[in-house]
């Protein structure tokens, strides 16, 4: 019976001790790969990374490539049947990218969160693993509602349930925005790693990106607010 119970307390702390982070390679989840590895060693950080068909191969290279670099077990999942089931800017380049006034951007993609989580819980269950890292963020987005605590808290309920295991969604990022997530890569000490080998951009271009598309706007509007900050407070000290 002791043993059993040993046998028992080694397995919950081995789960404690796992994560596994939905892993696209750009500013937010690479930002959570490190916060990860910094929480929970390396060794137990593991990366899940989806191609559902998104505008551009380089995503999910660059993903691999940074995976690589910092020696974390890394899986490509084939999600493309997403493609087919909804039709949004970011798998179709005949839709532009843009936001209508009172609508979700066109590069919003129905059931993308909630998929993403479901098979990197199903991928932590296989590994031993509690914890599923995930970069989404209600403070600073482009109003997805899959970004939004209540989904993670909902999700993560009917994980637990469906699945009969205690996992943990973590948001490190949930109430931060871009000028704060690149205050936490500062802090963790990865800040030039994250500005120049991420890719946020729409566009495919690694690093600052084009400049334009939504998703480089937000990414350089935090940046410079972080900075401006950063030398205010270095100049005043």
């Amino acid at each position: 019976m002791n043993l059993v119970l040993l046998k028992s307390e080694r397995e919950m702390q081995m789960n404690e001790s796992k994560a596994v982070v939905v892993f696209s390679g750009g500013q937010d989840s690479t930002t959570c790969l490190f916060w990860a590895l910094e929480r929970f060693g390396s060794g137990a950080v593991y990366a899940v990374t989806f191609d559902y068909g998104q505008r551009h191969k380089r995503e999910v290279e660059q993903a691999a490539a940074i995976a690589g670099e910092l020696n974390v077990p890394h899986r490509i999942l084939d999600l493309s049947l997403l493609g087919q089931l909804t039709s949004n800017a970011l798998t179709s380049r005949d839709i532009a990218i843009e936001q209508p006034e009172g609508s979700l951007p066109t590069t919003f993609v129905d059931g993308r969160n909630m998929l993403f989580l479901t098979f990197a819980a199903v991928v932590a269950k296989s590994l031993g693993a509690k914890h599923i890292v995930t970069g989404v963020c209600e403070t600073d987005f482009s109003g997805y509602p899959d970004c939004r605590d209540v989904f993670i808290k909902s999700l993560n309920v009917t994980l637990n349930l469906a699945m009969d295991y205690p996992f943990v969604i973590e948001t490190p990022l949930m109430w931060l925005d871009k000028a704060q997530t690149w205050e936490l890569a500062d802090r963790l000490g990865v800040f030039d790693y994250v500005r120049e080998r991420t890719l946020t951009c729409y566009n495919g271009i690694v690093a600052d990106g084009c400049g334009e598309c939504p998703a480089c706007v937000l990414r350089r509007r935090g940046l410079n607010a972080y900075l401006a900050r950063r030398e205010g407070g270095a100049s005043s000290a």
